[in-house]
C-alpha cells in the first residue's frame, strides 16, 4: 500500500523506517508477558489454531479468529503475536499518511502530524500487547481512509470492514450512525445519508450474522455477537464501585452472580439478567451514574496505565517501569488533554453552523473526528474506563492537538 506522499517524499519513508526500528527494539529488548485479558487472548487464539472450540460465546474472539490464523500458518507463539503487532502497526502508519493525503492541508502540517503518530509512546509499546486494540485501531483507520477517498462502493467496503470490527468489539456496529451524522450534517441530504448508512448497517450485520447463527445455535436463544456485555455493565454500574474501574462482581451488593438462579442460568441468560440489573441501577441512582461516567472517562483519557501493560513480566526494574509509565503518560496526558480541549471547541462550532444551516462549510475530517470522538466517549460513559480504551483514537486526538496548537499561534499572531 503505497500513498501519494510516500512515493514524492523520502521523509515519510525516512519516518517509517525509524517508528518501525523502535517498534522492533521495543519488542526486542523489553520481553513482556500475557497477563489477564492479554492470557486469555493468546490461549484462545493458540487453542483456534489447534481446531479446537472458538470460544463459549462470553466474549467476542474477532481478534483471536485472525490470531489464530497467523498461529495456523506460521506456529503459535507469543513473539510471532508480537510481529504480527508491529505489522499492524506498519499498516495502521501507512493507512494515517493515506488519510493525511486526502485532506487539504499543507505538506508541513502533514509531516508533523505523521511524524507525532507513529512516535506517540503508545503507538511504539503496543507492539509488546496481546490485546485487541492494535488490529482494532488498524481497521477503524482503515475504514476512515476508504470514507475519505472517492471509491464508488466505497460504502460496501467500510460495510465489511464495521463487521470484522464488531467482532472484536461488538459495539463498534454503531458506526453506521457515525457515518449518516457525519454525511447528513456535512451534505445536509436526508435520503443519501439514510442509504449510505443503510448499505453499512445492512453489510455488517451481513458480515456478523454467521457468527450470531453459531452463537444463537449454541445458546438455543438469540444470542449477539458475545455475551459480556452485561458483566461489563453490572459490575461498572452499581453503589459498591467508586472508581468506574474493573471491580469483582462478587463484591457488588447482594451480588446477583451469588444466587442460584444465575448460577443455572446459561451463557445468554446470564448476560441478561446482569444487564437488567445494571440498568435497573442506573434508574434508580442516576446522579452516582453521572458521576462513575466521567470517571469512567478520565480513566480512559487520563489514566495512562496502559504502558505498564507493555512492561509486565519484562527484566525491567520497577524504577525503570515507573519512569517510562510518568514520561508517556505526561506526554499523553498533554496530547490528550489539548487534543480534546479542540474537539469539544470545534463541537460548538458544528452546533452553531448547525443552528445557521451552514454545515457545508464545516471541514469534513474536523466533523467526524469529532463524531468519532462522542462514539467512543458515550460507550465508556456508560460500560468502562481504561487506557488502553483511548488507543483507537490517538489519530483524531494527534489530529485535534496539532490543530489546537495551530489555532492557539494564530491568535497570539493577532494579538
Amino acid at each position: 500500500m503505497e500513498t501519494k506522499s510516500l512515493k514524492e517524499s523520502m521523509y515519510y519513508k525516512v519516518v517509517l523506517a525509524i517508528g518501525l526500528l523502535f517498534a522492533v527494539l521495543w519488542v526486542t529488548f523489553v520481553n513482556t508477558k500475557p497477563f489477564s485479558d492479554f492470557d486469555y487472548y493468546y490461549n484462545l487464539s493458540v487453542d483456534i489454531a489447534n481446531g479446537l472450540p472458538w470460544g463459549d460465546t462470553y466474549t467476542s474472539v474477532g481478534y483471536c479468529i485472525v490470531l489464530g490464523g497467523i498461529f495456523k500458518l506460521f506456529g503459535a507463539s507469543v513473539l510471532k503475536a508480537k510481529i504480527f503487532n508491529i505489522v499492524l502497526t506498519i499498516i495502521s502508519n501507512v493507512c494515517f499518511i493515506s488519510i493525511l493525503d486526502k485532506l487539504n492541508i499543507k505538506e508541513m502540517k502533514k509531516k508533523i502530524m505523521f511524524a507525532f503518530f507513529v512516535f506517540m509512546p503508545n503507538n511504539i509499546f503496543y507492539n509488546t500487547i496481546l490485546g485487541t486494540e492494535i488490529l482494532f485501531t488498524t481497521i477503524v483507520l482503515l475504514i476512515t481512509n476508504i470514507y475519505f477517498g472517492k471509491s464508488k462502493f466505497k460504502y460496501l467496503w467500510i460495510g465489511i470492514l464495521t463487521g470484522l470490527n464488531t467482532m472484536i468489539k461488538p459495539f463498534f456496529l454503531i458506526f453506521f450512525f457515525a457515518v449518516f451524522l457525519v454525511d447528513l450534517i456535512k451534505e445536509r441530504k436526508f435520503k443519501k445519508s439514510f442509504v449510505n448508512s443503510a448499505i453499512v448497517l445492512l453489510i455488517s450485520a451481513l458480515v456478523i450474522s454467521p457468527w450470531i447463527y453459531r452463537n444463537t445455535k449454541l445458546m438455543g436463544q438469540f444470542t449477539y455477537v458475545s455475551n459480556n456485555g452485561g458483566i461489563v455493565l453490572y459490575i461498572n454500574n452499581n453503589s459498591q464501585n467508586k472508581v468506574g474501574r474493573w471491580m469483582a462482581a462478587e463484591d457488588v451488593e447482594n451480588s446477583l452472580v451469588k444466587t442460584d438462579e444465575y448460577k443455572k442460568a446459561n451463557m445468554t441468560q446470564k448476560n441478561k439478567m446482569l444487564s437488567t440489573a445494571a440498568k435497573k441501577w442506573i434508574k434508580g441512582h442516576p446522579v452516582q451514574f453521572v458521576e462513575l461516567g466521567f470517571k469512567r472517562l478520565f480513566n480512559t483519557y487520563f489514566v495512562g496505565d496502559d504502558a505498564s501493560y507493555s512492561t509486565y513480566g519484562s527484566s525491567l526494574s520497577d524504577y525503570t517501569k515507573g519512569k517510562i509509565l510518568r514520561i508517556t503518560s505526561n506526554i499523553r496526558n498533554i496530547i490528550f488533554g489539548l487534543g480534546i480541549m479542540y474537539i469539544l471547541f470545534y463541537s460548538i462550532i458544528i452546533l452553531k453552523s448547525i443552528f445557521k444551516r451552514e454545515t457545508e462549510l464545516l471541514n469534513k475530517f474536523h466533523l467526524y473526528s469529532v463524531v468519532l470522538f462522542f462514539m467512543f466517549t458515550s460507550v465508556y460513559f456508560v460500560t468502562e474506563g481504561q487506557g488502553r480504551y483511548a488507543f483507537p483514537e490517538i489519530f483524531v486526538i494527534i489530529y485535534a492537538f496539532y490543530n489546537f496548537i495551530e489555532t492557539s499561534v494564530n491568535i497570539c499572531k493577532e494579538l
